[in-house]
């Protein structure tokens, strides 16, 4: 895909590939800390997380090159998988606070944040 393309909204007033993949990049970073912190302390509770706030705030995603913000994203979920994979049997039942949410477990965690990419990853087609 050419950079220019990667730069078009999904759908009118929607995010183009680039801020989907930004969002991703920032999601796979959220979602290190939870998993690592939640596995070592044995519970977590972590701030909740403004998606379009932080599109708004990383505005210079729109002109990273593509191929940066791809290789970063495939990077860092290749890293992530390797996390989920060793994560400590006994830590998987850790009672996780995300914002004002109800707990749930690191296991639901690691599962929410792997069906939250393949929606995204859809979307992009």
């Amino acid at each position: 895909m050419s950079d220019a393309d990667s730069q078009v909204p999904l759908r009118p007033g929607g995010w183009s590939r680039k801020q989907v993949v930004g969002h991703l990049i920032d999601s796979a970073s959220n979602n290190h800390q939870r998993f690592v912190r939640a596995a070592l302390q044995g519970s977590l509770e972590f701030p909740g997380y403004d998606q379009d706030g932080c599109i708004r705030v990383e505005a210079a995603v729109q002109g990273a090159p593509w191929a940066v913000l791809v290789a970063l994203w495939a990077s860092y979920n290749r890293y992530l998988a390797h996390i989920i994979e060793h994560l400590p049997e006994d830590a998987l039942q850790s009672p996780c606070r995300i914002g004002s949410a109800e707990p749930v477990t690191l296991q639901f965690l690691a599962q929410d944040y792997l069906r939250h990419l393949v929606h995204h990853l859809q979307q992009m087609k």
